[in-house]
C-alpha cells in the first residue's frame, strides 16, 4: 500500500501520529477543541434546564438529533478533511425517502427493494458529483451546489408525476421497523446504533487504514500526493458516493421511522452536517481532522438545538448559539492547527 511510503510532509501531525498523553499532546490534537465546547455546552444546559435536559427524554431528544445529523456528517467531514465539500446531500436525503416510499409504499414492492434502489441512488449521485468535480475542475462547492437543485428537481418532478403527490405513505413490516424505525426504550432511535457503526467503520477508515493517510495528503496538497502515487481521482469519487450513501441511508431511515416521504426534507442537513463537522475541529480548508472531533461536534450541535427547548429561554436564541459556537469553533481550530504544525516543526529540527 502506498501510504506506508508517504513522506513526512504528507501526513497529518496530529490527527495520525501524536499520540501521547502530555497535556501539550492533546492541545493539538484536532478535537480537543471540540471536546472542551462540548463540555461547556452540557454544563450550561445541564444548570439552565435542570432535571429534564439530565434525565432519559432530555438525553434522547439530542441522541436521536446527533444520530441523524451524524451519519452524514461523518462522510462529509471525510471529503471537507481531503478538501472537498458536499452541498447535495439535503437533495439525496428526500430523494432517498421518496424513492424507497414510491416503490414499497405507492407500488407496494418488497421493502429490500426500495431500499437497495434507494442506496443505489445515492451512490450514483456521489459518483456523478465525484467525476464531475475530477473532469470540470470546477470546485465541489459549485458542483454540488448544482446537483442540490438538480436532484431536489428531479425528485419534485418525478414524485408529482407518478403518484401526483408531493409525499407518500410507506407501511413496513415489523423487520424493517425494528432495524431501521424503532424506539429502543420507547425514546431512543434505533438510528442511535447505526451512528456508532458508522464511527467505528469510518474511524477505522480514517485513522487506522492505509486509506486515512491518502484522505489527510489529499487535503494537504493534492499535487504532492499524487506525485506520491496516491489514486486522488478513485479516492475523490469513492468519498462523495460515501457521503451519497450515507444520506440516502437517513433518508431511508426518517421514510421508515415516520411511514411516509415528503419531497421537502433534508435541506437543513447540508449547513447542519457542516456546522457539526467545522465545530467538531475539521478545517474547512482541508488536512486536519478527527473522527472523534466529529462526533464531539455533532452532539455539541445536537445539544445546542434540543437544550434550548428544555430551558426558560426564548427558543430562538438557539440560531444565534449555534452561531456564535461555529465562529469559536473556527477560531480554535486555527489555533490547534498552528500548535500542531509548530510541534512538528520543532521535532524535524531537533532531528
Amino acid at each position: 500500500m502506498m501510504s506506508d511510503t508517504l513522506k513526512p510532509s504528507l501526513a497529518p501531525p496530529a490527527a495520525r501520529r501524536d499520540h501521547g498523553l502530555s497535556l501539550g499532546a492533546l492541545a493539538r490534537r484536532p478535537e480537543t477543541g471540540s471536546f472542551l465546547g462540548m463540555l461547556i455546552v452540557f454544563a450550561f444546559f445541564a444548570v439552565f434546564g435542570g432535571s429534564s435536559f439530565l434525565g432519559l427524554g432530555g438525553a434522547a431528544s439530542w441522541l436521536n438529533v446527533a444520530a441523524e445529523i451524524g451519519i452524514v456528517a461523518l462522510p462529509v467531514g471525510l471529503l471537507m478533511i481531503a478538501g472537498e465539500l458536499d452541498l447535495s446531500v439535503g437533495s439525496v436525503i428526500p430523494a432517498a425517502s421518496m424513492t424507497v416510499a414510491v416503490l414499497s409504499g405507492y407500488f407496494d414492492l418488497p421493502l429490500v427493494v426500495g431500499i437497495a434502489a434507494a442506496l443505489a441512488l445515492g451512490l450514483l449521485v456521489g459518483f456523478v458529483n465525484g467525476l464531475l468535480v475530477l473532469r470540470t475542475g470546477v470546485p465541489s462547492f459549485i458542483i454540488t451546489l448544482g446537483s442540490l437543485f438538480a436532484v431536489a428537481g428531479l425528485t419534485l418532478g418525478i414524485s408529482v408525476l407518478v403518484t401526483g403527490s408531493t409525499g407518500v405513505a410507506l407501511q413496513t413490516g415489523p423487520l424493517g421497523k425494528a432495524l431501521l424505525g424503532s424506539f429502543i426504550g420507547g425514546m431512543f432511535q434505533v438510528t442511535i446504533l447505526w451512528w456508532i457503526a458508522a464511527l467505528l467503520a469510518v474511524g477505522y477508515i480514517l485513522h487506522v487504514s492505509p486509506i486515512g493517510n491518502w484522505i489527510f495528503a489529499l487535503g494537504g496538497d493534492k499535487v504532492s500526493a499524487r506525485n506520491e502515487g496516491i489514486p486522488i481521482d478513485r479516492l475523490t469519487v469513492q468519498l462523495f458516493m460515501g457521503s451519497g450513501f450515507c444520506s440516502a441511508f437517513v433518508g431511508i431511515s426518517q421514510a421508515i421511522l415516520y411511514n411516509s416521504a415528503q419531497v421537502s426534507t433534508g435541506q437543513s442537513f447540508i449547513f447542519n452536517s457542516i456546522i457539526s463537522v467545522v465545530i467538531g475541529g475539521v478545517l474547512l480548508t482541508g488536512g486536519f481532522g478527527s473522527v472523534v472531533g466529529i462526533a464531539f461536534g455533532t452532539i455539541t450541535f445536537a445539544i445546542v438545538s434540543q437544550g434550548i427547548f428544555y430551558t426558560g429561554f426564548d427558543a430562538n436564541w438557539a440560531s444565534l448559539i449555534i452561531g456564535v459556537l461555529l465562529l469559536l469553533a473556527v477560531l480554535m481550530n486555527n489555533t490547534f492547527r498552528r500548535l500542531a504544525l509548530s510541534a512538528t516543526t520543532s521535532k524535524g529540527k531537533a532531528k
